[in-house]
């Protein structure tokens, strides 16, 4: 017992040292999208509905990108554990290309939607503004992209502390220009929600520049990355992320896309009910970040024992990886649930229409939140093992084909309006991560490690 203790001791410490930073930097970025919407909220409900479906929409599409650079990490960190320094540096120039190739497909994409918004049949008001916000937003997608890229190959390294400047700094200057553009304040242009669109995209374009900068001159992570006169074949790597990348950012896209269909639907209702979903869901987002960073930490840790092909080390660290995450969304649930409409004060505190929905919507992601905490966890150490097809189709029937449904129906049939669509989102996560936990553990068992590690092979 002893033994057990102190192993999982160490674990613990290695896995908080490694996801506290990663968390850090998580909450950093999805706080310039609730900046963004804080700010813009005080312009009144039609520009808060339209930064909303907005943004909703444009992570629908940029979480396939992130998704698929995902993959980095941990193959960075099998490598590493396999003390493969030249695969490594293969995958750092993989990383860059694909975060290239990447974006001409996704900013491809944004912009036949942004010229074609009328579809979602919003109000003229809401579509006008929606409309030239996304095509700003679509200008930060390559720097966006490119920081990932390197923030991936720096995460699976272990090296985690320079994201979270690097977004601190990039959060400080997208505030600072929202503030500026937004409002027109110092002389500047009052641009409304389009200045908040040049805002994110400058500040993106400097989170670039530094995260590539450390990296080129940081000696420990300098000696893995490959000259550009180097002729080395990125080919079989590149086919490996996309291989391991595209399913995990289909799974993304799958939670994502039922979170924005949510959306959508919700302003066919009214604007105060889009306004108070996109409420929701910029809290329930920086609370998935916890999870998140600590699903990046699993898999990196999972990663590394996979490298040494120590099937118990693999367990221990995603035993590990859950219970954190149950512990940290635990807290999360009690502050969502104990100070409600504190937390919708945030956004708006004189429309109580608006803040009544808020707060009934903000009741049930409390409900959801270890679910939520424990499905984006599994995915991560499952990602950690190259298990990420049958993650993929579980994510497509818990949100498409149970939480959706469910929400519709309760929304519409049964007259719950928005908090009918909530509930319905609390099935599909809680589905998910039901099936996903069975799964690590199906997979890590004693019979099953050598096609385990097999699968996993450089």
């Amino acid at each position: 017992m002893k033994k057990f203790i102190d192993t999982y001791k160490l674990e613990f410490k290695a896995t908080t040292q490694l996801c506290l930073p990663i968390i850090v930097a998580q909450v950093g970025s999805v706080l310039m999208g609730v900046s963004n919407s804080v700010m813009i909220g005080k312009l009144g409900a039609t520009s808060l509905a339209a930064a909303g479906v907005t943004n909703a929409i444009y992570i629908l599409f940029i979480v396939l990108g992130m998704g698929t650079l995902s993959a980095v990490a941990p193959m960075v960190a099998t490598a590493s554990g396999a003390k493969d320094k030249e695969q490594c540096g293969i995958l750092f120039r993989t990383s860059v290309e694909v975060a290239f190739l990447l974006t001409l497909v996704l900013t491809a994409a944004l912009f036949i939607i942004a010229e074609n918004f009328e579809m979602f049949g919003h109000p003229q008001e809401v579509t006008i503004i929606s409309k030239e916000y996304l095509r700003l937003l679509s200008f930060s997608t390559l720097p966006f992209m490119l920081f990932m890229a390197a923030k991936q190959f720096s995460d699976g390294l272990s090296y985690t502390k320079a994201a979270v400047y690097v977004t601190i700094i990039g959060v400080s200057v997208n505030v600072f220009l929202n503030w500026l553009l937004i409002y027109g304040h110092l002389n500047c242009p009052q641009l409304g929600i389009i200045g908040s669109g040049i805002a994110t995209m400058s500040a993106r374009t400097i989170m670039a520049v530094l995260m590539f900068g450390y990296i080129l001159t940081n000696g420990n992570l300098r000696k893995y990355v490959p000259s550009l006169s180097e002729n080395i074949s990125t080919l079989k790597a590149t086919i490996r992320v996309f291989k391991i990348g595209i399913p995990s950012g289909m799974q993304l896209f799958f939670e994502i896309g039922a979170f924005t269909a949510a959306a959508i639907i919700v302003g066919r209702i009214g604007v105060a009910e889009s306004a108070a979903h996109q409420i929701g869901i910029s809290l329930a987002a920086i609370a998935t970040m916890l999870a998140t960073g600590i699903s990046v930490a699993g898999s990196i840790r999972v990663g590394n024992a996979v490298g040494e092909k120590n099937i118990v080390k693999v367990k221990q660290a995603g035993n590990t990886a859950l219970i954190l995450a149950a512990c940290c969304m635990l807290i999360t649930a009690t502050i969502f649930l104990g100070f409600t409409e504190q937390l919708v004060y945030l956004f708006n505190k004189t429309d109580k229409n608006l803040i009544t929905v808020a707060v009934s919507v903000l009741m049930i992601a409390g409900f959801f939140q270890i679910s939520d905490g424990l499905q984006v966890v599994s995915l991560g150490i499952l990602r950690g093992v190259s298990d990420v097809n049958i993650p993929t189709i579980f994510t497509l029937v818990a949100y498409w084909g149970i939480g959706l449904p469910v929400g519709y129906l309760l929304g519409f049939y049964y007259n719950m309006g928005v908090k009918g669509i909530w509930i319905g989102l609390l099935f599909g996560l809680s589905t998910s991560a039901i099936l996903l936990v069975a799964r690590f553990y199906r997979i890590t068992r004693a019979e099953n490690q050598a096609q385990l590690f097999k699968s996993v092979a450089l």
